[in-house]
C-alpha cells in the first residue's frame, strides 16, 4: 500500500480545520463532533452496518481519541491472545514517536473483500501529513461477534508483515550568535569568533543535553547524541540556533518520508561588544559579576562572569526597594529629619552603622549615608507584608525571564519573623538574595520612572515594562540615588560633567545578630572577606542610557570596590 505525503488532485479533499493537540508519546485525539460527522451511519443507528464495520468504526474512532483501552477491547479473540494491552500501548507509542505522530483522523470505512479498509490521515511534526488506506482485517469475538484482528501492521497503512516503523533524524548546522553590531560572538562547528575571549565569554558552551533536558528535546525531535545549548547565550537561545531537525521515516528498509533538515538564520543578541569588554576588562581575575543594560528598553548589552546567577544578600542596594515602600506608604514626610546616631535598636538588638559612624538628617541625606540606623526601624515599621510585596513588584521571588539567571528571592511575609527580621531584610540582609541582574533591574526601574523593563538578550525585540510605582517615586529615588555620587558612599563612581546615579551596599556574610546581642550588620562598612560589596547605578541620571550593577562577593565596602568597576563601565556605554 502506498502512503502519499499528498492524496492525488481526484480524491483530495479539502482539508478540515482541526485543532491538534501535539502529543509526540501518543496519539492525539480530533475533536469529538468532527469524528462522529466523518462515522455517521456506520457506528451510530448501526442496525443495518454488519458487525465487522462496527467493529473497524469505532476501533478507528478509539485510536483518534488516543484510546487503548477501547481499541483493545475491540480485538479478536485470536488477536487478544497474541497481543496484551500494555503491549499494544507499547506498539503505539513507538509508532509515534517514530512518526514524530501529533494527530490520526480516519474516514468512513469501506469493504474490500475480506478486509474493512479506512483512509488514515497522519499529521507529523517532521514529515506533515501523511495519507494511507488502512486494511483492517477483522475476526471472530465471543462479545461482539465480530473484531478487529490485529497485528503491528496496522499501526500505519501498508505496513507488511515484519516490517517496523523507524526513522533516522539529521540535524542542520547551528546557526551563528552574533553581537548587537552583527560580528559573530560564536560561528561554525567549533563554535569560535574574532571578537576575543572577553566577549565569547557570554557566548557560553555547547555539549550533550544533560538528563533533564532529554524530555524537551525529544519533544521538539533532537536526537539524544546532539550536541545543544548548555551555558549562557547558547542555552537562551538554544531552540533557535538549533535550526529543525530533518529526518527519514522507513517502513522496514523501505523509505516512507524523507524531510531535509533547515538550518536557522543567525541570532543577533543585544551584546555590546564594546561594553562586554570594558566589563570583563574591570571585573579583572576578581570574582565578582557586572551587569549593563539599556534602562528603556531591557536589552542587556554585558554580562561578566556571576552576572545572573549565585545570589548574594544584596545589603544595602536593597534600600532602593524599601524607600519605593516607605514612599509610598507615606511612612514619613520627605521633609523629616532624623537624630544622627551611631546604630538604633530593635526588639533591644542593636543594629549598627558602618564602621560605628554618627549619620542621619533628612531622609536623602540618609539615604545617601546608607544609614541603618534610619532604615531599619523604617524597614520594620513598613512591614513585612509591604516590604515583600514591594520586592516581588520589583522582580523578587519571580522566576527569570532568562534561562541561565538565578532567582532572586525574599521570604515570604510570614516567614520572615520579627520586627528585627523585617529590619535586617529591610537593609539588604537577613535571608534577602540578589543577582546583579536583580539589582541591575531595580536601578533600570528609578531610571525609567518606575517601570520595570523585562531583560532581554534578544535584538530588536519589543520592549516591555511592568509599572512597580509611581513616577513621582520614582524620580524621588533617582534624586537621592544622585547624593550618593555626589557626596554619600558612592563617590568613586563620579564622573566628571555626568550626573551619575547609585546605591552602593556591602552586605555581611556572617550572621547580623551574633549572641552578644549587637547586630554587626553595616550598610557599608569596610568588614574585607566577610562582606560583599555591591553597586548598582545608571547615567544620565536626569536622561539614563546605561544601567550598571557590580558585585564583588568578599571583597569589602561597595563604595570602595564596586563602584569604580561601575565607573569603567558606565564610561564604556555612554560612548555607544
Amino acid at each position: 500500500m502506498t502512503v502519499r505525503s499528498q492524496p492525488p488532485a481526484s480524491r483530495r479533499q479539502p482539508p478540515r480545520r482541526r485543532r491538534a493537540v501535539p502529543a509526540p508519546r501518543r496519539f492525539a485525539p480530533l475533536a469529538a463532533t468532527a469524528v462522529l460527522s466523518l462515522l455517521a451511519g456506520t457506528v451510530v443507528g448501526a442496525r443495518h452496518v454488519p458487525a465487522e464495520h462496527r467493529a473497524v468504526a469505532q476501533f478507528a474512532l478509539d485510536w483518534q481519541r488516543g484510546d487503548y483501552a477501547g481499541m483493545y477491547a475491540l480485538l479478536s479473540d485470536d488477536a487478544r491472545r497474541r497481543v496484551t494491552l500494555p503491549q499494544l500501548r507499547r506498539s503505539y507509542a513507538a509508532a509515534a514517536d517514530a512518526l514524530t505522530l501529533q494527530s490520526v483522523r480516519t474516514g468512513r470505512v469501506r469493504d474490500d473483500g475480506d478486509v474493512v479498509q479506512v483512509p488514515v490521515v497522519l499529521r507529523t511534526r517532521m514529515f506533515g501529513r501523511l495519507y494511507g488506506m488502512l486494511a483492517v482485517p477483522t475476526g471472530k469475538s465471543d462479545a461482539a461477534g465480530a473484531g478487529v484482528d490485529w497485528s503491528p501492521a496496522l499501526l500505519f497503512p501498508g505496513l507488511s508483515r515484519g516490517e517496523r516503523l523507524r526513522r533516522t533524524t539529521q540535524m542542520p548546522p547551528r546557526a551563528a550568535l552574533e553581537a548587537d553590531d552583527g560580528s559573530v560572538i560564536a560561528g561554525g562547528p567549533q563554535r569560535t569568533s574574532t571578537l576575543g575571549p572577553a566577549v565569547t565569554q557570554v557566548a557560553g558552551s555547547v555539549g550533550p543535553a544533560p538528563a533533564k533536558r532529554h524530555a524537551e528535546l525529544a519533544a521538539a525531535g533532537v536526537p539524544a547524541n546532539a550536541s545543544v545549548g548548555l551555558t549562557g547565550l547558547e542555552l537562551e537561545f538554544d531552540a533557535q540556533l538549533r535550526g529543525t531537525p530533518g529526518g527519514t521515516l522507513y517502513a522496514g528498509t523501505r523509505e516512507l518520508a524523507r524531510k531535509p533538515p533547515v538550518k536557522a538564520a543567525p541570532v543577533r543578541t543585544t551584546i555590546d561588544p564594546a561594553v562586554q569588554r570594558a566589563a570583563v576588562a574591570a571585573l579583572g581575575d576578581t570574582y565578582g559579576g557586572v551587569v549593563a543594560m539599556q534602562p528603556r528598553t531591557g536589552a542587556v548589552l554585558a554580562l561578566a562572569g556571576i552576572a545572573q546567577s549565585a545570589p548574594q544578600p544584596p545589603g544595602s542596594t536593597f534600600k532602593i526597594v524599601t524607600l519605593t515602600g516607605v514612599l509610598e506608604h507615606k511612612l514619613v514626610s520627605r521633609t523629616a529629619t532624623f537624630p544622627y546616631e551611631t546604630q538604633t535598636e530593635i526588639e533591644g538588638v542593636a543594629i549598627q552603622n558602618a564602621n560605628g559612624e554618627s549619620c542621619g538628617g533628612t531622609l536623602e541625606a540618609s539615604f545617601a549615608d546608607s544609614c541603618n540606623s534610619v532604615f531599619a526601624p523604617l524597614g520594620a515599621k513598613l512591614g513585612a507584608t509591604a516590604l515583600v510585596a514591594t520586592a516581588e513588584r520589583y522582580g523578587f521571588n519571580q522566576s527569570p525571564v532568562l534561562k541561565s539567571a538565578a532567582t532572586s528571592t525574599i521570604p515570604a511575609a510570614a516567614e520572615i519573623g520579627d520586627a528585627l527580621a523585617v529590619g535586617s531584610s529591610a537593609i539588604g540582609q537577613g535571608k534577602v538574595q540578589a543577582t546583579p541582574l536583580q539589582m541591575a533591574v531595580v536601578a533600570a526601574t528609578i531610571a525609567d520612572d518606575g517601570e520595570r523593563p523585562i531583560p532581554t538578550l534578544l535584538h530588536g525585540a519589543t520592549p516591555r515594562h511592568v509599572r512597580v510605582t509611581t513616577r513621582a517615586v520614582a524620580r524621588t529615588i533617582n534624586a537621592y540615588m544622585r547624593s550618593v555620587v555626589a557626596g554619600g558612599t558612592g563617590a568613586a563612581a563620579a564622573i566628571p560633567g555626568v550626573a551619575v546615579a547609585g546605591k552602593t551596599g556591602t552586605a555581611e556574610l556572617r550572621d547580623t545578630v551574633p549572641p552578644n546581642g549587637a547586630d554587626t550588620t553595616d550598610g557599608d562598612s569596610d568588614q574585607g572577606a566577610d562582606t560583599d560589596a555591591w553597586f548598582t547605578s545608571f547615567a544620565p541620571a536626569n536622561k539614563p542610557r546605561i544601567v550598571v550593577c557590580v558585585l564583588l562577593p568578599a571583597n569589602g565596602a561597595g563604595g570602595d570596590t564596586a563602584a569604580p568597576v561601575a565607573r569603567q563601565v558606565l564610561l564604556a556605554g555612554l560612548q555607544r
